[in-house]
């Protein structure tokens, strides 16, 4: 665990309650950030953690590894500190060594332990964000733009859709609208799809396009970037399904460069090649690809190597309090680096928390979807609520 801290860097009351809790470990400081190492029986380690988590004088708190081990590394009573100011570098490592008390020699093999090495040689400091609290922003509804307050309905294939932007926040721009599936009174694509089996899947899917395409035309979306979400066996099981998508965009006024079909990858592909020819189509009609879901599925990395999509959606899941996990925040990076070396836009879906934007956007992501900024509007367009620093 890692964090910053605006007391002392040191309390022998958090000492003593350490030692009453028979929980033992190892701190270090440098000045600015605290790395803490705990030990102890689950239970109280949680408590200590959640205690320290409730404390407003520590902030940007992350959590690098829970874990499970047949003894302790450090077994003394309560908790020691090492000030990385009064210590050389070498000197810390060797002297957090010769506290151990387990069984064996201790050694920076030990994964717990690496991670105090690379917090003493600050060899990862350039991923340290510091990010301001929640309440240092207010997210203002554009009142500006003017969305009509009633609803389009389209009952001729048996559903609707809401539409949710997907935004800049520091620009104040949308940079596209998604069409997301719901049945005519609001539930889920799942509410839609029940009851059918087989291939009437995937022809109700991509009929339900049609929907989806005439309520962008109604809606005036003939200026913004369109999303419009596919199962991926649709563009296998559906016959002809490339030429329907292209003859409902013409139909509604739009043009095929301002779509984007996201694919799920939480979806077995089957018929490899039959999916590869789809998507070569759907591209050499100017269609633009994204994979919806990303790092949620069976396939990410694959389908972003065999069919270099346009952008990609982190799943939801993998941002989830994302500025205080620090597994989420090691992969979510290593998925932008990747992005970023192909040229491809990356994108974060389900943000709901001021901090976890605050987070992504350090980490070089400047489109975000999400209930911080706006929810889905069934058959209309919601108004934006843009961040603006108290």
């Amino acid at each position: 665990m890692s964090h910053s801290n605006r007391s002392r860097p040191w309390s022998p009351r958090a000492n003593e309650r350490n030692g009453q809790a028979d929980v033992t470990g190892i701190l270090l400081f440098n000045g600015t950030h605290f790395f803490q190492l705990i030990e102890g029986p689950e239970e109280k380690v949680q408590d200590i953690y959640q205690h320290i988590c409730q404390d407003p004088r520590h902030y940007n708190l992350v959590e690098l590894l829970c874990d499970y081990a047949p003894s302790r590394r450090f077994g003394k009573v309560g908790m020691e500190l090492f000030d990385l100011r009064e210590h050389d570098r070498e000197e810390v490592l060797q002297a957090v060594m010769d506290r151990g008390t387990s069984k064996y020699q201790l050694t920076y093999d030990d994964r717990a332990l690496q991670f105090f090495r690379t917090f003493v040689e600050a060899t990862e400091k350039a991923n340290y964000f510091e990010i301001p609290s929640a309440d240092s922003w207010v997210f203002i509804p554009d009142k500006e733009t003017f969305y009509p307050d009633t609803p389009i309905i389209d009952n001729t294939e048996g559903c609707s859709f809401a539409f949710q932007p997907i935004v800049d926040p520091f620009a104040c721009e949308i940079i596209s609208w998604e069409a997301l599936l719901r049945t005519p009174d609001g539930q889920s694509p799942g509410a839609y799809f029940a009851g059918l089996t087989g291939d009437d899947i995937y022809l109700a899917d991509l009929h339900s396009k049609r929907v989806a395409l005439s309520l962008a035309g109604k809606l005036g979306l003939r200026n913004k970037a369109l999303s419009i979400n596919l199962l991926p066996m649709t563009m296998v099981k559906a016959p002809n399904a490339v030429a329907f998508l292209l003859d409902e965009i013409s139909r509604n006024d739009l043009i095929p460069e301002q779509i984007i079909v996201e694919f799920t990858e939480r979806e077995v592909i089957s018929r490899m090649d039959d999916f590869t020819d789809a998507v070569r189509k759907l591209k050499g009609a100017g269609i633009n690809l994204a994979i919806d879901h990303f790092g949620a599925g069976f396939a990410g990395l694959s389908l972003l190597a065999q069919y270099q999509p346009d952008r990609i959606k982190i799943d939801h899941e993998l941002i989830r309090n994302i500025h205080q996990d620090g597994p989420r925040q090691s992969i979510v990076q290593a998925i932008i680096k990747c992005c970023t070396s192909l040229e491809i836009a990356v994108s974060a879906v389900g943000v709901e928390r001021a901090e976890e934007w605050m987070w992504l956007e350090s980490a070089g992501i400047s489109q975000f979807q999400g209930n911080l900024f706006a929810s889905a509007r069934l058959g209309g367009l919601p108004a934006v609520a843009w961040p603006e620093k108290k």
